[in-house]
């Protein structure tokens, strides 16, 4: 078969490493970079650390406005799409790249596969949520990595194939924990010592976008009591510049640009807490035995919570100070995410033609 995967994102390179190393043992794979994270440090140093192939095509659509962004996306992935003929696209996760891909192959009549199918926050204000539920309804084959994402997708009536797989970013994680161990330098590059520091990533609109939460949550950070990481997204700096709130960090809070998968990875594995509204964060501090503390109302991985390793507090200086200083899990955590063979699972449902069927056409 030939496959189309599309990528975009940070979370997407990292998924795609994993899927891909398994695909191209029997199929030929097309890579579709449509440049959603475009600068090095949100892209092309994820396919360095991870020996993901480069991209055969690099769409180069960059940021903007979430239609317009979406739009430019789909026509240019549809361009490709009908230059290559794909036998299957192959989308990942909930971002602005995932829809348009589903899109222009559902248009198409090209048959959508779906990996981290069926998450659900309930909350329809955020960009991704829109994007998960338009690309599961889209879409041929859906990867999922809980049991609790099945149960969403049997909730909106799509039960035909539906596959639990578990989730590749335990994958990931297995093949490159190892590595980062050996390779990384980040705790020296910042000065910091293994469980004497906190992580911290926010990028979502409901938090940046609001001065007020962003001042709050730096007053957080600034009541920690220890040294805080920060890796910024570059549109949150272009937000924190706005509001005067680089030159006021706090100065227990050392920011750093983006950092590549391998350091942020060993970076997060020796952290006390990380703090994020990052959904793939909150799912890789799980993964990794960190108690994580969530900077929003609601998380796709109830799975976590439910656990007792991840807490909801929203953006409330004083909610977030006391989880800092008092959160602390009880108990083992149990395997919510698969065994780290998903991209195995994924490849062998693929590899059997006859589970790809769109009704209709």
């Amino acid at each position: 078969m030939k496959i189309a995967s599309i990528v975009g994102a940070r979370p997407q390179f990292i998924k795609c490493a994993s899927v891909s190393r398994e695909l191209r043992k029997e199929h030929e794979e097309v890579l579709i970079h449509t440049g959603q994270h475009y600068d090095h440090g949100m892209s092309e140093v994820f396919f360095e650390e991870l020996a993901i192939p480069k991209p055969d095509y690099n769409l180069n659509i960059g940021s903007g406005a979430h239609g317009h962004q979406t739009g430019a996306m789909l026509g240019a992935i549809e361009d490709v799409l009908q230059q290559e003929n794909p036998d299957l696209v192959l989308v990942y996760g909930d971002t602005n790249s995932t829809l348009a891909g589903a899109l222009a192959a559902a248009k198409l009549h090209v048959p959508v596969a779906h990996v981290e199918a069926g998450l659900r926050s309930f909350d329809r204000r955020m960009p991704e949520e829109i994007n998960r539920v338009l690309t599961d309804h889209c879409s041929d084959l859906l990867f999922c990595p809980t049991k609790t994402a099945v149960e969403n997708l049997a909730a909106e009536g799509i039960t035909g194939g539906v596959h639990l797989v578990g989730d590749v970013m335990v994958d990931a994680m297995n093949y490159n924990r190892a590595v980062a161990e050996e390779r990384s330098r980040i705790l020296e590059a910042v000065g910091v010592r293994p469980g004497e520091y906190l992580v911290i990533t926010v990028h979502r609109p409901s938090n940046t976008d609001s001065q007020e939460n962003m001042v709050a949550i730096l007053g957080a950070l600034a009541e920690a009591g220890m040294p805080v990481v920060f890796p910024v997204h570059p549109r949150t700096r272009n937000y924190l510049g706005r509001y005067g709130l680089l030159a006021k960090m706090p100065e227990n809070v050392q920011v750093t640009e983006p950092l590549g998968y391998l350091d942020m990875l060993h970076l997060m594995a020796h952290a006390a807490k990380i703090l994020t509204d990052s959904g793939g964060v909150q799912k890789e501090a799980y993964m990794l035995g960190v108690p994580c503390i969530t900077l929003r109302e609601n998380t796709e991985w109830v799975e976590t919570v439910e656990a007792g390793w991840n807490v909801l507090v929203g953006a409330g200086r004083e909610e977030i100070v006391s989880m800092i200083l008092g959160f602390a899990p009880a108990g083992d955590q149990p395997p919510l995410f698969g065994d780290g063979r998903a991209a195995a699972g994924i490849a062998k449902v693929i590899h059997s033609k006859d589970t790809i069927n769109r009704p209709g056409v």
